[in-house]
């Protein structure tokens, strides 16, 4: 038999096949030793699944209430003696609101899920909000844990219905059953709303709710599921023309900026969007996005007109090491220039007169910092962690790594 250091050569190198054969009490020592090496650990942790020794078993679960040993390896712990009652009065303690290492305390109120503690409800449905995927894949099991043990009425009677997520929560349990959600276009919360949005799946289910749809949001986001569900854009279009083709105005922006702004971003926009901005994506035809090279090609010749000596484009992403985005960036003589792949825009130093007058005389628009410091209410992209509002420059120079 092999050691299991033999086995783990290396960080991410475990074979995993090898150590199902390693004696269980020789893996649940290595695992409860912190001298070995926390990637050397973890994978033995997985192979103990279903053949934890019961004598080494407090040992273990010292090892998940120290707060010194690696979040990994606890984690790791935490799953696979999930089901030990003796570990709930420690994951129920005051003590654990003070871990902060990155996901245990998302593991912690799994725990108390999955052996039957009904007052972590509340922070599960909470969890199960969150916008990182990840994160809500850690709530929905503990979740369905406490709805196999206790049943669905219970729960949603610890929960009630004031909070969003409390809604949240009814909306998913309901399209599990098999339930209608379309009632819930109408919350008034748009995260509610848009969860019954993606969930729908009875295209019917959505033009009968359209009928009888008690808002302009709930009608406009049961427009917007029935394009999902495949319904013509003659008959969406017909919808929206019937409402007053309503959108979010947001003042000092111009249809140009606007047109290339929904063209790029609403599609992939966040789930607090205002469905307004996601049904005049569908709606309305848009205007074509520039030839990247002809506009690179034209933007560099303007530069050098001007005697500005330019260097060659380089994409943001290029220009920062990593990632991607929507402008390229031209360095010349004095200073540089963005040069937006959404539409014919440039921005820069809004002192740079020279580069500005070139651009401008070629048929480029300048976005000053008037322009570019609007917030475009009410469309949530992604940008770096968040996914809120985001300003005309940062949209139309858009950087993310």
């Amino acid at each position: 038999m092999e050691s299991i250091d033999v086995l783990i050569p290396t960080a991410g190198q475990a074979d995993s096949a090898g150590l199902l054969k390693v004696d269980a009490d020789e893996l649940a020592r290595y695992v409860s030793d912190k001298a070995h090496p926390w990637w050397r650990r973890r994978p033995c942790v997985f192979a103990l699944a279903g053949r934890v020794p019961s004598a080494l078993a407090p040992e273990l679960m010292e090892r998940i209430r120290d707060p010194d040993d690696v979040t990994e390896v606890r984690i790791a712990l935490l799953d696979l003696l999930g089901d030990r009652q003796e570990l709930l009065p420690w994951l129920r303690h005051e003590d654990r609101k003070a871990e902060k290492s990155y996901r245990m305390p998302e593991a912690i109120l799994k725990g108390r899920g999955v052996l039957g503690d009904r007052t972590a409800a509340p922070e599960l449905v909470t969890l199960a909000n969150d916008p990182w995927p990840h994160r809500r894949a850690v709530a929905e099991v503990g979740l369905n844990a406490l709805v196999a043990r206790y049943g669905r009425d219970a729960v949603l009677a610890d929960l009630g219905d004031e909070r969003p997520e409390d809604r949240a929560f009814r909306v998913r349990l309901r399209h599990r059953g098999g339930g209608d959600v379309t009632e819930a276009f109408a919350d008034l919360d748009v995260g509610v709303a848009h969860l019954a949005y993606s969930l729908v799946d009875d295209a019917e289910q959505v033009r009968a709710y359209l009928e009888r749809a008690p808002t302009t949001e709930a009608k406009l986001w049961a427009a917007c599921a029935l394009h999902r569900l495949g319904g013509g854009l003659p008959e969406i279009r017909a919808v929206y023309d019937s409402m007053g083709r309503p959108r979010v105005e947001v003042s000092g922006i111009d249809e140009e900026v606007r047109s290339a702004i929904v063209r790029e971003y609403v599609p992939y926009s966040k789930a607090r969007t205002d469905p307004r901005w996601r049904l005049e994506a569908i709606c309305v035809e848009p205007v074509l996005p520039p030839d990247e090279d002809d506009q690179l090609r034209r933007a560099t010749t303007a530069l050098a007109s001007a005697d500005l000596e330019p260097e060659p484009p380089v994409s943001c992403g290029e220009e920062a090491g990593q990632g991607g985005g929507t402008y390229h960036l031209i360095g010349h003589r004095g200073g540089s220039v963005w040069v937006s792949t959404l539409g014919r825009f440039v921005t820069g130093d809004d002192e740079n007169a020279v580069a500005r007058g070139a651009l401008e005389a070629a048929g480029f628009r300048w976005i000053d910092s008037d322009l570019g410091s609007i917030t475009v209410t009410g469309l949530c992209v992604y940008y770096f962690g968040d996914r809120a509002p985001l300003d005309v420059r940062t949209l139309l120079f858009y950087w993310q790594d």
